[in-house]
């Protein structure tokens, strides 16, 4: 599928509009994808980076009459949270999220964050702290639409997607281009595959991710998601078969086909994963839990 125009307005079906940021790289796809949900009184989902031209273009999109009375965010990845606040200044809708950056983190990734981890450059929006806080099940309504907030920890502590009907808004949980990035502290394998077995519970019709295509199968992205995960895992439980290791020496080990660029989120997805065989007792960490361990099978 070709990239739409950013700035642009796309309708995708009744009552979900999409507007493309022009913030495309490596990590983004083509941009990020902010929604504008229902009509005449509408939500947004994910006002994405603070761009003026982006604030404009949203803006911009709405139908003569219209206003925005929710905005919503994912998570607090710059991404996709630090237009919330200009786009709340300049229309006076609350900002509605699960909390604040380290809002949702497991008692394990707090224990790394407290230990001097940081994230892996990802652009964690810092100062973002919503109007409203959401909790899991929590239902948000507007003028003819209905939408309902899941907690869907992994990617970050407090990413949420959002369903309106059988169409789910994902964020960066589940998207078509790529995987999702899990990077401690902020990223977490345990809490990311739990929230993907949630999701594949569920019945959705088609998936509006954060970043590129809609995702028209579901069920089977799920499947690939879970799988892919778990042949990673594989890889490197065979990796420690050779012996103890760091966890660069394991990502050369296992990532053996991605560009240097990459290189050093590739080292943040082999922690996450290493992490999670920690906490099922399957790896050691030696002398202790961090990023820059040894690491050898249980």
């Amino acid at each position: 599928m070709n990239a739409p125009r950013p700035e642009t307005v796309e309708r995708l079906e009744p009552g979900i509009r999409r507007v493309l940021a022009p913030n495309p790289s490596p990590m983004t796809h083509w941009g990020t994808n902010s929604y504008i949900i229902g009509e005449g009184e509408v939500a947004v989902i994910d006002p994405g980076p603070a761009e003026p031209a982006h604030l404009r273009a949203i803006l911009g999109a709405l139908a003569p009459g219209e206003r925005i009375t929710h905005i919503l965010v994912t998570h607090s990845h710059l991404d996709h949270s630090s237009l919330a606040g200009p786009l709340a200044q300049a229309t006076g809708a609350p900002v509605l999220a699960f909390g604040d950056s380290r809002a949702g983190r497991s008692e394990v990734m707090e224990r790394l964050a407290r230990a001097g981890l940081s994230g892996g450059g990802e652009g964690v929006d810092a100062g973002f702290a919503p109007d409203e806080r959401l909790v899991d099940g929590q239902e948000i309504s507007g003028k003819g639409w209905r939408i309902t907030a899941l907690w869907t920890p992994g990617h970050f502590g407090n990413h949420l997607c959002f369903a309106l009907g059988d169409a789910l808004f994902t964020g960066d949980h589940v998207m078509g281009w790529a995987s999702s990035l899990v990077s401690p502290p902020d990223g977490d394998l345990t809490a990311f595959m739990a929230s993907t077995r949630r999701l594949a519970t569920r019945q959705d019709r088609i998936y509006y991710p954060g970043h590129g295509a809609p995702v028209t199968r579901p069920a089977e992205r799920l499947r690939w998601l879970l799988e892919h995960r778990r042949s990673r895992e594989a890889a490197l439980l065979e990796a420690l078969v050779r012996g103890p290791a760091t966890v660069a020496e394991l990502t050369a080990r296992v990532y053996t086909d991605i560009p240097a660029p990459m290189r050093p989120m590739a080292e943040r997805n082999a922690f996450a994963h290493l992490v999670d065989l920690v906490h099922h007792s399957r790896v050691r960490a030696e002398p202790e839990l961090s990023f820059s361990a040894r690491f050898s099978l249980a």
